[in-house]
C-alpha cells in the first residue's frame, strides 16, 4: 500500500466540491447547492487526504464559534479504506476542533467506533421519504422568510442551535432552487422551514415549529412547492415525539437511521421544536 505520498490538507471550494460529489456517490443525497452556505460556517474546517495529486478522503470538522464543533463529510476513496488514511484525516481535523464539545450524526453501524473515540449516543435520526403533492390552500400566517426581519429567524433558530448561525442562515434560505417559509403570527416569527434542491428530489431541512400544527401547516405548504413525481426527504429527530408522528402522519417511510452523538456535554437545545434536521454534514 503506497501510503508514504499521504498528505492533509486544508481544502479549497473546489475541493469541497469533490467531497460533495463523493457524498453523492455514498448516496446521502447532498443539496445540489450546499457548497457555498457549508464553506461559509467555517472555511478553515474541511479537510482532505491525498495521495499524490489523487484526492482520496475528506472530513468536515467545523467550528461553531469557540465552543462547538460538528464532523461530517468523513468519506474515504473505497478500494482505499482499512489503511489508516481515514484515522490519519480524523486525527489531524481534531486539532482544528481542539477544546470544543464535538458532534456528529453518524451510520448506526459505526457508533460504537464513535463511542471508543469519546462520543456517547444523545438521540437517533430517522430520514424520511414522502412525494410532492397537490397545491393546497395556505395559511395567510405561512410566509416568505425573506420577507420577515432576519435578525427574527436568527433568534428562532438560536433555540434550536447550540450558537447562532448567522452567516450560514443567510445563504441556506437563499440558495437557488429552494423555498424558505416562516409562519408569523402577531409579530412573531413561531416555525421556519427550508426546502431546498438535492441529486435526488428534494430535503426538508430543517422545519422547527413551536406547535405540530405550526410544523404540519410549513410541512404542507412547503411539499405543495414540489412536483408529485419528486421525492421529498426529512431527516427526523426520534427525541421529538411530535415529529416522529408528523412523518408517520404524512404518511411518509423510513428509509434509514443516524445517531447523533457527541463528545463532551451534549447542547441543551429546544427538541420539542425541531421536527427535521438541517444536515447531516454539519450539524
Amino acid at each position: 500500500m503506497p501510503v508514504a505520498s499521504y498528505e492533509i490538507r486544508r481544502m479549497t471550494r473546489g475541493h469541497l466540491a469533490i467531497a460533495m460529489s463523493w457524498a453523492t456517490r455514498e448516496g446521502w443525497n447532498p443539496g445540489l447547492h450546499d457548497l457555498e452556505p457549508l464553506h461559509a460556517i467555517d472555511p478553515q474546517g474541511f479537510f482532505m487526504g491525498w495521495l499524490g495529486e489523487r484526492p482520496v478522503a475528506s472530513i468536515a470538522c467545523v467550528r461553531y464559534g469557540d465552543g462547538h464543533g460538528f464532523i461530517g463529510l468523513y468519506i474515504v476513496e473505497p478500494t482505499l479504506r482499512r489503511h489508516g488514511l481515514g484515522r490519519a484525516l480524523w486525527n489531524a481535523a481534531q486539532e482544528h476542533v481542539r477544546g470544543c464539545v464535538l458532534g456528529l450524526d453518524g451510520v448506526v453501524a459505526q457508533q460504537d467506533n464513535y463511542r471508543r473515540g469519546g462520543f456517547e449516543l444523545a438521540w437517533y435520526n430517522v430520514r424520511y421519504k414522502e412525494w410532492g403533492r397537490d397545491s393546497v390552500a395556505q395559511d395567510r400566517r405561512v410566509v416568505s422568510l425573506s420577507s420577515l426581519p432576519f435578525e427574527r429567524l436568527v433568534a428562532f433558530d438560536q433555540a434550536l442551535h447550540p450558537v447562532p448561525r448567522p452567516v450560514f442562515l443567510q445563504a441556506w434560505i437563499q440558495m437557488p432552487q429552494s423555498h424558505a417559509l416562516g409562519w408569523w403570527e402577531d409579530g412573531e416569527l413561531r416555525g421556519y422551514g427550508v426546502l431546498r434542491a438535492c441529486k435526488e428530489g428534494y430535503k426538508l431541512a430543517p422545519l422547527c415549529a413551536d406547535t405540530p400544527a405550526i410544523a404540519e401547516a410549513l410541512f404542507d405548504a412547503l411539499c405543495a412547492r414540489v412536483p408529485r413525481e419528486a421525492p421529498v426527504f426529512m431527516d427526523v429527530p426520534e427525541c421529538n415525539l411530535q415529529a416522529t408522528r408528523l412523518a408517520v402522519h404524512q404518511g411518509m417511510e423510513a428509509t434509514f437511521t443516524t445517531a447523533r452523538m457527541y463528545r463532551g456535554p451534549a447542547p441543551q437545545i429546544a427538541h420539542s421544536r425541531l421536527y427535521g434536521l438541517t444536515s447531516l454534514e454539519v450539524g
